[in-house]
């Protein structure tokens, strides 16, 4: 096991109590703290309610079963990313087309999502990676329906207001690594009360009058409570985060390396904190010998699952990029092990 692991939740007694009366209760399953924390968090982004499910995933499946998007609908998506979005997109029997990224901020580039949309598009799946928010605006102008992916972004804010306030869904994931955790589970937020309706009659199947195809993708009252003790301490995490970005970014300047983009216009939660490296095979084996676990940010991307080619920021990012290191739990002697190390191996 690495010494410094890649990411770690950060939990303390406050949720261990959290759980604990949950299951003093005896109400394990969904219910009140559920309930609870639907509300909680469609207050926070300003919207008009919120349901929970049983993952990111889960989220994006029903995001899209609710869209109507279904059997040769096309689903933009950008190619660097985890698999979620390419198996959500293929769960409803739509065609998922990847898009290149900007190769400054890792979003997905508006130019190219414009040369990717057909006159079968019918939605775009726009992540805000590692923390960064995308060009939502610039995206919605374009007049096909959005899904917000804010697994990696609960807490930023684009031009001044929150990411998952923007699209006609946006779509939540509380994995035990993201930025609050519920070990796993989701939430999808949105202004338009009849598509929730829908999203909570599909997440159970049990107790209903008709036969319809339906899904157990309910969370539990037990993870509720968790996320619930984890959304009150999201400002301190985020704060602890950028504490960490601003002691990265000052080791990227004093080696005369580049520091990850950040437009004026929104605020980074340093869900990641990406650096580029023409070595990072050499970068990954030193880490694992030191007992630090760098990673790729993405393991693969999309395009070459497909067996796509035309993608060539993506192709750079996969060649080129390494994420350290950077959780509220991250100690700060644990951050200057991980600089000294990367001193060693990259000056």
């Amino acid at each position: 096991m690495p010494i410094i692991p890649h990411s770690r939740p950060t939990l303390d007694q406050e949720e261990v109590n959290a759980v604990a009366a949950v299951l003093q209760s005896g109400q394990l399953a969904q219910g009140e703290e559920v309930l609870h924390f639907e509300k909680a968090l469609a207050s926070m982004i300003g919207v008009g309610g919120a349901v929970a499910v049983s993952s990111g995933t889960a989220a994006l499946h029903l995001a899209l079963l609710v869209l109507d998007i279904g059997e040769g609908d096309e689903v933009v998506i950008p190619s660097f990313v985890c698999p979620a979005l390419l198996n959500a997109v293929r769960y409803v029997g739509a065609v998922p087309v990847p898009a290149d990224i900007n190769g400054e901020t890792f979003n997905i580039d508006v130019r190219d999502l414009q040369r990717r949309l057909t006159g079968k598009t019918r939605a775009i799946i726009v992540p805000h990676m590692f923390g960064l928010p995308a060009d939502i605006r610039e995206i919605m102008a374009l007049g096909i329906p959005v899904i917000e992916d804010c697994a990696q972004s609960l807490g930023s804010r684009y031009q001044g207001a929150p990411t998952g306030g923007f699209g006609v869904l946006s779509v939540f994931s509380f994995y035990a690594t993201k930025v609050i955790c519920t070990g796993e589970g989701g939430m999808i937020t949105a202004n338009d009360v009849q598509l929730l309706d829908r999203i909570r009659d599909l997440r159970d199947y049990d107790e209903k009058e008709d036969g319809r195809l339906r899904y157990n993708y309910k969370l539990t009252d037990m993870q509720a409570a968790l996320g619930l003790v984890q959304l009150r301490k999201l400002p301190a995490l985020i704060a602890r985060r950028r504490a960490i970005a601003r002691q990265y970014d000052e080791f990227l300047r004093e080696n005369c390396l580049s520091i990850p983009v950040c437009p004026a216009d929104r605020e980074h939660i340093y869900y990641r904190y990406i650096i580029r490296t023409e070595r990072l095979p050499e970068v990954l084996d030193a880490g694992r010998e030191s007992g630090i676990a760098y990673r790729r940010p993405v393991f693969k991307p999309l395009h070459y699952y497909l067996g796509m080619t035309g993608y060539p920021e993506s192709d750079r990012a996969f060649l080129g990029t390494l994420s350290i290191p950077i959780y509220p739990s991250l100690s700060d002697a644990e951050v200057k092990a991980i600089l000294h190390h990367l001193q060693s191996i990259l000056k």
